[in-house]
């Protein structure tokens, strides 16, 4: 399971925690909040009609008839009260009057008959016994939206309770309020964890961003390629990657070190062994000519040992850099017609001709003898595998933003089973004619030269096999 995942998950956990622990108690509470924010001016309603039912000098509670039209009247008038988004169109409050043995009076709703018995109900029961009187009653046990509620206040006559008065009104008046809010508070919910969600992928980004920048650096650093070590915040992540980076070094130290003692030492063993039966031969007595020539082939393989280590010693410096040293802008048409120029006159003798295709003004940054080198050794190749009278195409353009060299020979190509191995130390293939290898170097000097510059190259034969096509890609310098 990724790190990224890890921290979404814990989000979720922490968001729906969030949300057992606070909304959903919320989202319960609101239905009670309701209530007894209904509850309050009922206690003043109810209080309100007791004392006018308050009659100090009368022996029982008498609800006056002008009481009871007015009452008739204002439950058949019509309003048009919006409250917010409830159109209000009638009056839903009631209310009924107990002597003070609980007997029903009044009844303004005709819920309860006359008469009937009200000491059996909590509101009449306890005002009578002087304490607050309140109930919430359901109509119907199946239905939860049924209930409601009562509150009553005593009718005094003077010091005594001679009877109550109970105001109530169906909670369903309250519905539209309770579900509107509770719905809101849910669309609140899912909107924070929505946002907290979000919140947590950008900080999982944020906080992975820099292992992942390392796990690239890691796995660049696996596959072989020039990487530098990102910059990475923090102390532990820092102290990580420089680690990292120390391991690297002293793995690539290791394997560089074994990789070239065992390519080195196969490639010393020709000329060593050259060496070694001409100056046993020489230790006869040898014509002069013979002499010669066994002198010759020691002085040529004692040059090749020398040419071999100079190049090594070289592609060993330039695999150790880690930048630039102090880069220049460069015009490649100079440097390559310059280098151009130098094959030409050397192989006038073979009768190879040079065709020119070169965009002026392309420029990059970088060291130019790294880069005159590089384009030296491949056209070296292309000279070497060009038959007598060939012809070899240079071309340098533009091409999405980078400064591109493409040389082309009419060889014979590269066969199939050294594409993969043409980048390999000291793997060189027999030049036409001579059959005589190079010291296999060249191309591995090419290529970190090329990714020194942040470059690429590649090397393939032709589409209609006429030869070889090398081509190097590097930067142009911004704006140009």
């Amino acid at each position: 399971m990724s790190l990224t995942f890890r921290i979404l998950i814990s989000f979720a956990l922490i968001a729906l925690a969030a949300y057992y622990l606070l909304l959903n108690p919320v989202v319960d509470r609101v239905e009670r909040q309701y209530l007894e924010a209904a509850e309050e001016p009922m206690v003043d309603a109810a209080n309100i009609l007791a004392s006018m039912l308050s009659v100090p000098d009368a022996d029982a509670v008498i609800v006056p008839e002008p009481f009871r039209l007015g009452m008739s009247q204002v439950k058949e008038r019509l309003i048009h009260a919006q409250i917010y988004n409830l159109m209000k169109e009638e009056i839903l409050m009631d209310f009924y009057v107990t002597d003070a043995d609980g007997r029903l009076v009044y009844d303004s709703g005709g819920q309860y008959e006359s008469g009937l018995d009200m000491k059996v109900h909590r509101d009449v029961r306890l005002t009578l016994d002087g304490r607050y009187g309140a109930r919430s009653t359901r109509t119907d046990e199946s239905v939860s939206t049924s209930s409601v509620m009562y509150v009553a206040a005593p009718i005094l006559h003077g010091d005594a309770i001679a009877g109550v008065l109970s105001v109530y009104k169906p909670q369903k008046s309250m519905l539209l309020f309770i579900e509107e809010t509770k719905r809101h508070l849910l669309y609140l919910g899912i909107l924070a964890t929505v946002l907290f969600m979000l919140l947590g992928i950008l900080l999982s980004r944020w906080v992975t961003s820099p292992l992942r920048r390392l796990t690239d650096y890691a796995d660049a650093v696996s596959r072989g390629e020039r990487s530098s070590l990102p910059a990475l915040p923090g102390y532990h992540l820092r102290v990580l990657g420089e680690t990292t980076e120390a391991m690297r070094e002293a793995l690539e130290d290791r394997k560089y070190v074994e990789s070239y003692v065992q390519s080195l030492t196969h490639e010393m063993k020709s000329p060593l062994a050259g060496i070694r039966s001409a100056s046993e031969l020489l230790e006869e007595d040898l014509p002069p000519a013979q002499r010669d020539r066994f002198l010759g082939n020691v002085r040529a393989e004692s040059e090749r040992l020398q040419a071999l280590i100079d190049q090594l010693l070289a592609l060993s410096s330039l695999e150790n850099r880690k930048g630039l040293g102090s880069p220049t802008q460069i015009d490649m048409a100079s440097v390559v017609a310059r280098v151009v120029n130098h094959y030409e006159s050397n192989a006038q003798g073979r009768g190879l001709a040079f065709v020119l295709r070169l965009e002026s003004g392309l420029k990059v940054l970088g060291e130019e003898f790294l880069l005159e080198t590089a384009v030296s050794n491949l056209l070296q190749n292309a000279v070497d595998f060009s038959p007598e009278g060939g012809q070899i195409e240079v071309g340098l353009d533009r091409h999405a933003g980078q400064v591109r060299l493409r040389i082309q020979d009419e060889g014979t190509g590269i066969p199939e089973y050294a594409l993969s191995r043409i980048h390999d130390r000291f793997y060189s293939l027999p030049r036409p004619g001579t059959e005589r290898k190079s010291s296999g170097l060249g191309l591995c000097f090419v290529r970190e030269s090329v990714a020194l510059h942040g470059g690429r190259m590649e090397i393939r034969n032709r589409e209609d096999g006429s030869g070889v096509l090398a081509s190097l890609e590097i930067p142009l310098v911004p704006g140009r």
